[in-house]
């Protein structure tokens, strides 16, 4: 079968050191420090073969993630951008709805609580968790200390077959009142950002009350689900920042109710001026430009009325983030980080929003075959009037 693949050399920075779970030569948990000069290809590989808690699954839509651009993205050094688990070579690709073909006789889908049969529409979580370890056990899986990660540090689904564990996979079957074909398939495979997107909001953000107003900075994949979520959630006011026309107005049909341009005006003053001085109670970070944006995030939760506000990082980046104290302090605002969608009853929540009226495919702009995968990661890397590229297999 024909897989899209990414290679890399293991050349670590003068800084690095090797971490307690990184394994040298072959796997860290700070790509960006140490891979060096992506190639992707189209390889051909043997179909896999499954253990008894296992399926087969025939994949059927795979978006591309802004992790796998980065990936395969190299800065001026020749090292990728992204900064979190890999191990290469891996086939890439975890955003992915397809059918199950194979189920070993231990694979159980937690839906009906019966095994798994084929035919079976799934998607599947990309973070692979242990249950044994004690973040696991602490109910935080996004965490594990063994962690895995499909598309990142084992082969993922740009391919027509991958095999995971059953315990990850999520039933499609809700989203078939709404769905059909294709679009099926391209829904499930919108169900992980999505959730990524209310982890961040909803779990590590701590949702919001009815009425308030939120700000997200970033329309992306991540930042639209977030204001799809936000909306549907009640907020009073769901603000997005975004230079790009495109986004912006796919912003308006995921339920924005307003966009800033913060390439031509200044996010704070109209974020001030759209909520009556009041700013927002949540801030979505999403742009993984943190010395670009967090002067205007500070700026507004100084000048804004609203205390007690929470910012959220979601975007992945390596680069440091400039916060003065004194302004988290004064104003009683919190920061916390979000990484994954795991846990929390995340992924059944977002299939049951999407199931009943959350279209999520509104965010495919673009659908492609399997074998343009490539040419898109490389296009992504400086084009943001598309937002998510789906390969159709």
């Amino acid at each position: 079968m024909k897989a899209v693949r990414l290679k890399a050399d293991w050349a670590p920075k003068k800084d690095f050191v090797l971490g307690a779970k990184d394994v040298d030569g072959k796997l860290t948990y700070l790509g960006s420090k140490v891979w060096r000069n992506p190639r992707v290809t189209v390889e051909e590989l043997p179909r896999p073969k499954i253990a008894d808690d296992e399926v087969l699954i025939e994949v059927k839509a795979c978006g591309i993630c802004g992790s796998d651009v980065h990936m395969a993205q190299e800065d001026s050094d020749g090292y990728i951008f992204y900064p979190g688990l890999t191990a290469f070579p891996a086939t890439l690709g975890h955003e992915f709805g397809g059918v199950i073909v194979e189920a070993g006789k231990f694979a159980f889908d937690k839906r009906t609580n019966k095994r798994y049969k084929a035919g079976a529409p799934v998607c599947a979580e990309e973070m692979f968790w242990c249950g044994r370890c004690r973040p696991c056990a602490d109910g935080y899986p996004n965490h594990c200390e063994a962690l895995e990660e499909i598309g990142f540090s084992c082969d993922g689904a740009f391919a027509p077959y991958v095999k995971l564990k059953a315990k990850y996979c999520w039933s499609l079957e809700p989203l078939r009142a709404n769905y059909s074909g294709d679009d099926l398939f391209v829904a499930g495979s919108l169900v992980e950002p999505t959730s990524v997107a209310y982890n961040a909001v909803i779990e590590r953000g701590g949702g919001i009350r009815a009425g308030d107003n939120v700000a997200i900075l970033g329309g992306g994949p991540i930042g639209l689900a977030a204001v799809a979520i936000l909306r549907r959630s009640g907020a009073a006011h769901v603000i997005l920042s975004e230079p790009s026309k495109s986004r912006a107005k796919l912003a308006k049909k995921m339920g924005a109710t307003a966009t800033i341009d913060p390439s031509k005006e200044s996010f704070a003053e109209k974020l001030l001026e759209l909520t009556d001085g009041m700013g927002a109670s949540l801030y979505l970070e999403a742009t993984g430009l943190p010395a670009i944006v967090w002067p205007g995030i500070e700026d507004a939760i100084w000048r804004g009325r609203t205390l007690n506000s929470t910012v959220v990082i979601v975007a992945r980046a390596d680069a440091k983030i400039p916060v003065t104290g004194e302004v988290f302090q004064v104003r009683r605002a919190s920061i916390v980080g979000a990484q994954g969608h795991s846990g929390h009853g995340t992924f059944p929540r977002v299939i049951s929003a999407m199931a009943t009226g959350m279209d999520m495919t509104r965010l495919v702009t673009k659908r492609i075959r399997l074998d343009e995968v490539p040419e898109n990661l490389k296009l992504l890397q400086t084009d943001r009037e598309e937002c998510k590229i789906t390969a159709i297999l």
